[in-house]
This record gives C-alpha cells, sequence and structure tokens, in this order.
C-alpha cells in the first residue's frame, strides 16, 4: 500500500508529491495519463510568488534559461492604461519545460512516477483504491479541470459563469521592452487576451472568456485574440489550444476522509486574471502534506491548511471579481493603479498572488467611478413616488 498516491503530475501533483516527502511519507506515488515533457495549455506565466512556494519545497531551477519579465502592462476595458514595474518580476515557461522540471525534482524526492490513467475511485476502510489495483492510505486528486477524482466525491464542474474557456497559442514577440501585457476586453467583459514574452523571440499569447450560457466557439476565440491583440498576425500563431478556467469564485469542499483536490481540481483559478500556477503549487504543497501526516483524516487537516493561508485572500479575490463585472470598475482600478503604485501592487497581489483589498485602494478607486446624473426635482403635479 503507498502512503499516498498523487493523480496527476502538473505543478499541483508535483508540488503534492513533494509536500509529501517532505512531511514524511515514505512510499509516494505520482500518476499521470501523459508522458513527460508534454505540452499543456496555460499562459506559461510564472508569477514570483510560485517561486517562493517552489523555493519552500527545494525546487530551484524551475525557471533557469528564462529572462525575467520586468513590468506589467494592463489596459482596462474602456482603452486605459498602466504600464509599471512588477514588485517582483514574473516569468514565461512553457508548460513542457517547467511540468518536467517539478515532475523531476518530485522523483529526485523519492516519488516514483507512472503512467496510468485513473478511471475509478474508491474509498474503503483502509484508505482509497483506485482502478481496483492501486491502494494508498490518502489521495490527493491534481487532476485538473475534467478531474476524476472531483467527480468521484461528487463534485460536477463549475457551472457557467464560474468557468471561462480560453485558447492560447505561440506568436512572435510584440516589438519594445519585454513585458507582460493584459488587455481586457470591453464588448464581451469579463474577457481578456494576454502576450507574454517567452525570451526566445516568441510569445505566449491568447484570449479567455467566462461562459454565460451560450457555446463559445474556437473562431469566436481568435476573433477575440485577434480583436484584443492586433498587433498579433493570426497567421503566425501556432500550436493553439483551448482549455477549461475553473474560477475560484466557486470551489467545492476541499476533500473528504483521505481524499482531497487541489489545483484546478479544486477550482482554484484567479477569477480576474485566470492566473492558477501559483494556487496549484500552494494547494498542492499542503494537500501532500495534509495526506502524508493524517492520511485518515488529510481532509479536516489540509481544509484548516487550507483556510489559513489562502482563505482571506479567495474571499477577498472573490469580491473583486464580483465588483469588476463592472467595467467602469476596472477602468476606475486602472486609472488609480496609474497614479498611485501602493493601488498598482495591490492590484499586482490580487491577481499574481495571495493579496487583500484594503480601504486605500478601494479609495483611491472610487475617485474615478462614475457619479450618476442627479434627476430632475419632480414638480408639484407629479405623482407621488411609492
Amino acid at each position: 500500500m503507498w502512503d499516498v498516491v498523487v493523480v496527476g503530475a502538473g505543478p499541483a501533483g508535483a508540488a503534492a508529491a513533494l509536500g509529501a516527502r517532505r512531511a514524511g511519507a515514505a512510499r509516494v506515488l505520482l500518476l499521470d495519463r501523459s508522458d513527460f515533457p508534454r505540452d499543456k495549455a496555460c499562459g506559461d506565466g510564472i508569477a514570483a510568488h510560485a517561486l517562493d512556494v517552489l523555493a519552500e519545497l527545494g525546487v530551484t531551477d524551475a525557471v533557469d534559461g528564462y529572462p525575467p519579465l520586468p513590468a506589467l502592462r494592463l489596459v482596462g476595458p474602456g482603452g486605459g492604461t498602466v504600464a509599471r514595474p512588477l514588485p517582483r518580476p514574473a516569468y514565461t515557461v512553457p508548460r513542457r519545460v517547467f511540468d518536467a522540471r517539478l515532475v523531476r525534482a518530485a522523483v529526485a524526492a523519492g516519488a516514483e512516477l507512472r503512467r496510468h490513467t485513473v478511471r475509478r475511485v474508491e474509498v474503503t476502510a483502509e484508505g482509497v483504491l483506485l482502478d481496483g489495483e492501486l491502494s494508498a492510505r490518502a489521495l490527493v486528486g491534481a487532476d485538473g479541470a475534467g478531474s476524476v477524482v472531483r467527480r468521484a466525491l461528487g463534485h460536477p464542474v463549475n457551472p457557467d459563469r464560474h468557468l471561462a474557456l480560453a485558447i492560447r497559442g505561440y506568436a512572435p514577440a510584440p516589438p519594445g521592452p519585454p513585458e507582460q501585457l493584459i488587455v481586457t476586453s470591453g464588448t464581451r467583459w469579463p474577457a481578456y487576451a494576454w502576450a507574454f514574452p517567452i525570451g526566445d523571440g516568441r510569445a505566449n499569447v491568447g484570449y479567455g472568456e467566462v461562459l454565460r450560457g451560450d457555446p463559445l466557439s474556437r473562431a469566436r476565440l481568435l476573433e477575440g485574440m485577434a480583436a484584443l491583440l492586433p498587433g498579433v498576425d493570426p497567421a503566425t500563431v501556432t500550436d493553439l489550444r483551448a482549455h477549461h478556467l475553473p474560477l475560484s469564485t466557486h470551489r467545492p469542499t476541499p476533500g473528504r476522509g483521505p481524499v482531497v483536490l487541489a489545483g484546478d481540481a479544486l477550482s482554484l483559478i484567479n477569477p480576474f486574471t485566470g492566473e492558477g500556477i501559483f494556487y496549484a503549487l500552494r494547494s498542492g504543497a499542503l494537500a501532500g502534506a495534509a495526506a502524508a501526516r493524517a492520511p485518515a483524516d488529510a481532509a479536516r487537516g489540509y481544509a484548516a491548511a487550507l483556510r489559513a493561508r489562502l482563505g482571506v485572500h479567495l474571499r477577498h479575490s472573490s469580491v473583486t471579481a464580483w465588483l469588476a463585472r463592472r467595467p467602469w470598475l476596472v477602468d476606475a482600478a486602472v486609472g488609480a493603479a496609474g497614479r498611485d503604485e501602493r493601488v498598482y501592487r495591490t492590484v499586482v497581489e490580487l491577481g499574481l498572488g495571495d493579496g487583500r483589498l484594503d480601504a486605500r485602494t478601494l479609495a483611491a478607486i472610487a475617485v474615478d467611478v462614475p457619479r450618476p446624473r442627479r434627476s430632475a426635482r419632480p414638480s408639484r403635479d407629479a405623482p407621488p413616488r411609492r
């Protein structure tokens, strides 16, 4: 019997395997349906907070060979722009490279990697049984937006308005100084496009939109990308792949008994930026540690750890997403971030890390909020309002 089995070897799964090994699990099995290296549809953005988690796990080479991106340019739905240095640089590392490095680190730490597609999950008196053949004291489901483990716990996929669809590809990097570019849409809000230079002459480019009841076609996603990134010639974009983004505004319970969920399987995608790597690493590390320390009651320990590390931030990011349904409020935030570097840093921390809203930021944004026009005073002959 394995101490901990992790389903899915992406960032959440690799972090879970590392977390379990560092917490004392003797036998850790890491399962994935693909061989590594393998591609994964993603924006490839690696924020500084993600590197903090990796450092805690002993992984120091995840972004080696890729130049830092020192700045972020954010364009609001109304066209307003703010461009400032990031508090700490970000990186763009293709997932084919990034994920393989994390898997290599997990194996070096003592986890066993095996190619296997999980189809059935059963909770037993001893722990968990996978496909009738693999038994474990605890199980971490880190198997993405279409998680088999999540379905086994009885949780359906996120409903519309809490689920986005994005398409990404690779194109020649835009001219000018290297920076992350995020352009929000004024016509199909909430939606945005991005261009993240890699450092080899290419950029990861893409477009994502929140689902609202009507299906999104590949053609419409490409139209959205072309509209928001006019400097990108669609004919030059290669390796186009679409993917779902389960937003953190609708999360299932973190687990039950010996079974826990991490990363996309737990709907840990930032609802404002679509960032998920930091959430995946943080939740994966916490899930693996909880599974190793108290397998039979892993879900309880994991929920407490997740609440302590990300609970307040996730509540604040949900509030931010609710406020950001109003494009004019996003424009006000962009304007405030352009005037005040502290507001800019708060916005960045909320979107790329584990930041929180504060009164100062809200007050600064309120300055640019459109004021409603006063209606004319009713005449004496007008009927009274009820």
